[in-house]
């Protein structure tokens, strides 16, 4: 998931919470407009409801450099994009290695990070205004994404053996810089 210029933090909040639903694990945030440019991301808590400890967030203020690192992790990027090459997300598939992209509130995705596009796709709508809240676009698209990749059982192999719970557990501590008996350990340094 890629976030770009959404300025309410409530709506990330919200895209956090339907990725967490998902499986998701990791979210792009790149704020380019000067009026975002405290190089610090604003959540929505309460409407996150604790997913942040569970999802990485990047956050980014260089578009090149943000698609870069998720060029380097996907192999697809798809955007929501009003377009005469625009087509239903339901006619894409999302089984695939790729990253979805989401514009903000307002003006939607720039042409500069459009250019990084390898298809467009859109929600049908038959109402009037053919727009929806960004947190709400993210739901429908993610839970198309998740009922195609059920049907293809990309979730039945939720670990039930206590082994593989260990390791997921690692995993959560390791993200949150604990070791298991809750001492705080040195924090990674990621690239921003």
């Amino acid at each position: 998931m890629i976030l770009e210029n959404v300025h309410d933090p409530f709506n990330i909040g919200a895209v956090l919470r339907s990725c967490d639903s998902v499986g998701i694990r990791e979210v792009f945030v790149v704020y380019t407009d000067p009026s975002l440019l405290t190089n610090r991301l604003s959540i929505g808590r309460r409407t996150a409801m604790g997913t942040q400890k569970w999802i990485d967030v990047h956050l980014f203020t260089q578009l090149d450099y943000c698609m870069e690192t998720v060029r380097s992790r996907y192999a697809k990027i798809y955007s929501t994009n009003l377009s005469e090459d625009s087509k239903s997300i339901y006619d894409f598939d999302l089984t695939q290695n790729i990253a979805l992209m989401f514009g903000n509130e307002s003006d939607g995705l720039s042409q500069e990070i459009l250019q990084h596009s390898d298809g467009n796709f859109l929600i049908p709508q038959w109402g009037m205004a053919q727009s929806l809240n960004i947190s709400v676009a993210c739901a429908i698209t993610l839970y198309e994404a998740q009922r195609q990749r059920q049907a293809k059982g990309f979730y039945d192999n939720n670990p039930a053996d206590p082994g593989a719970q260990e390791l997921l557990l690692k995993g959560y501590l390791d993200r949150h810089h604990q070791d298991f008996s809750g001492k705080e350990i040195s924090p990674k340094t990621r690239p921003q």
